[in-house]
């Protein structure tokens, strides 16, 4: 049976944690982190960690309306998980500033665009990847072509998202991410995934 205990953060805004962690690493991870606005969006994208992020951010939102930083490093992973983070990021009131860190790569990058271009930074050693969805499916043939076509369809959003968000033409991304596109910090900022490269937080 799971032990789970209530905590509070500031402003009153109440959270369920679970017991059967070590106490210390919720303490001093999970409510530090959400003291201090702060989310990371860490590790393969998957339905957990949307769950996890969007209940933080809804929070975090409901507790005041400061800015929210979200600290992304993330290989990519479940394109409607990401989805559903960078919609949140949207959805809710409070600004939203993204910054890159590690890695940001495939469905991490629409993660990263939940924040306006201004407000969208990289560490120095940060790489970037884009790239088309892939997926898999057996069984007819029906459902064969039916997969394909969604996947088709996850491609064309992607690259039009990324083609507004970065000021690209549509023809450019769609090519660049036909392949594995990695860039570096800078390169990002020139192709406008980010507004600006930083190496301090006084910088933000």
């Amino acid at each position: 049976m799971q032990n789970v205990s209530e905590q509070v953060i500031g402003g009153g805004i109440r959270i369920m944690a679970d017991q059967t962690e070590k106490p210390e690493a919720q303490e001093s991870i999970g409510l530090r982190m959400l003291q201090t606005r702060t989310v990371l969006i860490s590790g393969q994208v998957d339905e957990k960690l949307a769950e996890k992020t969007m209940m933080q951010l809804l929070i975090l939102d409901a507790e005041n309306h400061d800015p929210i930083r979200v600290m992304i490093t993330s290989q990519g992973g479940h394109v409607d998980s990401g989805f559903a983070i960078h919609d949140m990021l949207r959805f809710i009131e409070s600004p939203i500033t993204t910054i890159g860190a590690g890695w940001v790569a495939s469905i991490a990058v629409p993660i990263l665009f939940g924040a306006s271009k201004e407000r969208r930074f990289s560490l120095p050693h940060t790489r970037f990847l884009l790239h088309q969805p892939t997926g898999g499916a057996g069984g007819q043939a029906t459902d064969i072509r039916i997969e394909a076509e969604e996947i088709l369809k996850v491609r064309d959003r992607l690259n039009g998202l990324i083609a507004s968000e970065t000021g690209q033409d549509l023809e450019r991304v769609t090519k660049d991410s036909d392949r594995n596109f990695w860039m570096d910090a800078e390169e990002a900022k020139v192709y406008g995934l980010v507004g600006q490269v930083v190496t301090s937080a006084t910088e933000i």
